[in-house]
């Protein structure tokens, strides 16, 4: 499996300066495709403003990549509605959107609504608690659809400092979902940032995928695509570094197990297991795979061991 994994990562991974804006704006006219932009918000009003106003003065404005922004308010109670639109998106308010279903709190299920108020054959999710954004962000992992037509999604990777510490602000990545795919589903092994909220895909995949509501939306995505349309279906494009807010420990033991319960369900379709371990370091030529074995071999209760039932007895 870590020979597909390999493969898939010489031939599926990217850096944003593999595809110049000419080239992606080329294939963008040749295709006819649009390209819809969704920001799920919840109090994000001292951020919102600034991501917006990059994608509609780099993408729209200057080029007509993105066709559409639209700003999914899951029940803010700051401004960020108000920034969104001054900023020039169109905002929709999550309960306003198929009404019929009661919404229930969540990123997942902001993103799932999304899909009935965007028009675009390909959706770009970006979180909208980005500080320092570019416009990369967008335009690099947009880039692969319009260019490839055998890639379905397009997930972002890149650096998240915490704090002055470099890389380590993925720690749910590290501690919860990468174990997960690793062992469960080895062939997603390479994706450098599987719970990244930045990725793009065509609307012909995700309408056929279900959306878990909450955090877990990530990583059910990755899974059920994998088994859709297969690993080379997918892929992912280095845009650097991304910095944002970072929530406290309790907040992302409350996100671990979500993620753990998203992959508990999928679990029932099948059991793959892989005991190793691929992680990534940033080398001279962009992430660079490390591979290790993971202990999977278990001690007794030691009241079962005889030595130690003789010593107590003594």
């Amino acid at each position: 499996m870590l020979n597909e994994v390999e493969r898939w990562l010489s031939t599926r991974s990217w850096s944003v300066t593999d595809r110049p804006l000419h080239r992606i704006l080329a294939a963008k006219r040749s295709s006819g495709q649009s390209v819809s932009v969704v920001l799920p918000a919840l109090n994000e009003e001292e951020t919102v403003g600034e991501i917006v106003t990059a994608i509609r003065r780099d993408l729209m404005q200057q080029v007509p990549l993105v066709d559409e922004i639209v700003v999914v308010d899951s029940g803010s109670t700051d401004r960020t509605s108000e920034v969104a639109a001054a900023a020039g998106a169109t905002v929709v308010h999550r309960d306003e959107i198929l009404p019929r279903i009661p919404a229930v709190p969540g990123k997942g299920e902001v993103l799932w609504r999304s899909l009935l108020v965007t028009s675009g054959d390909i959706v770009c999710f970006i979180d909208a608690d980005l500080k320092e954004f570019s416009s990369d962000f967008v335009s690099g992992i947009v880039g692969p659809l319009l260019t490839d037509p055998g890639v379905d999604l397009v997930k972002a990777m890149y650096d998240r400092p915490l704090g002055s510490a470099a890389g380590q602000g993925g720690r749910v990545t590290e501690l919860m979902a990468r174990p997960l795919l690793n062992m469960h589903w080895p062939q997603l092994a390479g994706f450098v940032q599987p719970l990244g909220g930045e990725y793009a895909a065509r609307r012909s995949l995700l309408e056929q995928l279900p959306f878990p509501v909450g955090y877990g939306v990530e990583l059910g995505m990755l899974v059920d695509a994998l088994h859709l349309v297969g690993l080379d279906a997918l892929a992912q494009v280095d845009v650097g570094i991304r910095k944002h807010r970072h929530q406290d420990g309790q907040a992302l033991g409350r996100m671990s197990a979500a993620i753990y319960r998203t992959a508990q369900l999928r679990l029932a379709r099948g059991h793959m297991i892989r005991p190793s371990l691929t992680q990534f370091e940033r080398g001279e030529e962009g992430f660079e795979p490390r591979t290790y074995s993971v202990d999977t071999e278990e001690r007794p209760p030691m009241a079962e061991i005889e030595e130690y039932v003789e010593r107590k007895a003594a």
